[in-house]
């Protein structure tokens, strides 16, 4: 699923700035979302141009730090290359994620479902009856079943989903 993002470089002064050189992040937006890493660099304000979102000069020092950037930019485009190609949701977040090497949480519906019985056990009576959790118990059981019947739409309700870590969905009143 090809998306188009977008990166920008950026300085960010410190609340309590008064000289100095001051820390280089890198914004990068997915449809109106952004995420916010730091480049681990930083950069005097009087060479910084906003507009290229690199340092300005001639010298030595200012051709290294722009291809440290440009490096950095070839890398989150490099990681949203393999995003594209893993055929994944692509989010700011996802982009990012994959730029660090960080590893979403791979559920399967059968799991979210079992996570969701276990919750609701924890509020049997108070928030659910014993019914709701009866009907929720049956989705598993019928995948289960029907995986010879089906074996494409099987398929597609096992194979693993990518979440946040924290965020799952809330079947109340299922």
């Amino acid at each position: 699923m090809k998306t188009n993002f977008s990166l920008l470089f950026y300085m960010k002064k410190p609340k309590n700035y008064v000289k100095g050189s001051a820390p280089i992040y890198l914004r990068i937006t997915v449809q109106g979302k952004r995420s916010e890493i730091t480049a681990g660099s930083s950069c005097e304000p009087s060479r910084w141009n906003s507009q290229t979102g690199r340092s300005n000069g001639n010298k030595e020092e200012v051709k290294s730090f722009n291809a440290y950037l440009d490096n950095l930019q070839a890398k989150v485009y490099q990681a949203h290359r393999q995003l594209i190609e893993a055929d994944v949701f692509i989010s700011a977040e996802s982009i990012r994620n994959q730029f660090l090497g960080k590893k979403e949480k791979s559920l399967t519906l059968i799991d979210i479902f079992k996570d969701q019985k276990q919750k609701m056990e924890a509020l049997l009576d108070s928030e659910f009856k014993k019914e709701t959790l009866d009907r929720l118990e049956v989705f598993p059981k019928v995948v289960t079943r029907s995986r010879a019947k089906w074996p494409q739409l099987t398929h597609q309700i096992s194979r693993p989903i990518s979440i946040k870590d924290g965020h799952s969905a809330h079947f109340k009143g299922f």
